[in-house]
């Protein structure tokens, strides 16, 4: 059975963040994820989710100025400190609500300036040796260059470099379907060829990142073939509603209804 998991970054954001953990149980979803938790206070958050009996799988370090078009500081030359206090910020986070995985978020950078490099991988080693001291790991994400142009880290490819250079066995890669399939597509051989460092699977529709029921993917035989290859991880369903989320959360009943 392919279990799920509600991107709350995503779904039910009409709602408090403890109200969405509900919400996401009331449909069926087997877990939860996060983007940036931080305003919530994480007695809440634990309280939710000792109610529904989820887990939060992961959360996202901060983005830093979000006004100015930051998206991470982590491979940004001159902000170590900021970045590491985000990634001990993360941690303690995950600590306090029992959340596995950070995701660090590289920021917009030039992938081939040589500091940037640098500076990420840095970054990472200190990221993953301060997360491993609590059982934790540490995700990176490529993010496409449509979405997110300018980002430090777009292929699967420079993510796999990246785990070479870094060389913390808890650093693993977040293998979003959406974004695979726009840079480059071959999900199901390249999610083989890596499974080994992949540490969660996301998915939604392409090309209109909306509900996983239309486009380009066969998403529901998409992650059974996942599954089926090794996968034992729950799929983060990281979509954007086309109108409202339970408007549109049919999908869910049907998949679950019947995997």
């Amino acid at each position: 059975m392919i279990k799920l998991c509600a991107n709350l970054g995503f779904l039910w954001t009409e709602l408090t963040l403890p109200d969405a953990i509900r919400a996401a149980k009331s449909n069926g979803f087997h877990a939860v994820e996060c983007h940036w938790p931080y305003d919530t206070l994480h007695s809440d958050l634990t309280a939710a989710l000792d109610e529904t009996g989820l887990k939060m799988l992961g959360l996202n370090t901060r983005r830093g100025d979000v006004a100015s078009g930051e998206n991470g500081v982590a491979a940004l030359v001159g902000r170590e400190t900021e970045a590491r206090e985000f990634i001990d910020e993360s941690i303690n986070y995950a600590r306090a609500i029992g959340c596995d995985n950070i995701h660090v978020m590289a920021g917009v950078a030039d992938p081939m300036n040589n500091e940037a490099q640098g500076t990420f991988t840095d970054n990472l080693k200190y990221g993953c040796k301060a997360a491993a001291v609590h059982g934790k790991t540490v995700l990176i994400e490529p993010l496409n260059k449509y979405d997110a142009p300018g980002y430090f880290l777009s292929t699967l490819d420079a993510a796999l470099e990246t785990i070479d250079r870094v060389a913390e066995p808890n650093l693993k890669i977040m293998f979003d379907c959406y974004h695979m399939q726009i840079m480059g597509g071959d999900l199901l051989r390249r999610y083989k060829q890596t499974a080994d460092k992949i540490g969660h699977v996301q998915f939604a529709s392409v090309p209109d990142r909306a509900e996983p029921d239309s486009g380009e993917i066969d998403c529901r035989w998409l992650l059974g073939e996942i599954a089926a290859a090794g996968y034992t991880g729950m799929f983060g369903a990281e979509y954007k509603p086309r109108t409202t989320t339970d408007a549109g959360i049919g999908w869910i009943k049907e998949w679950v209804g019947t995997s």
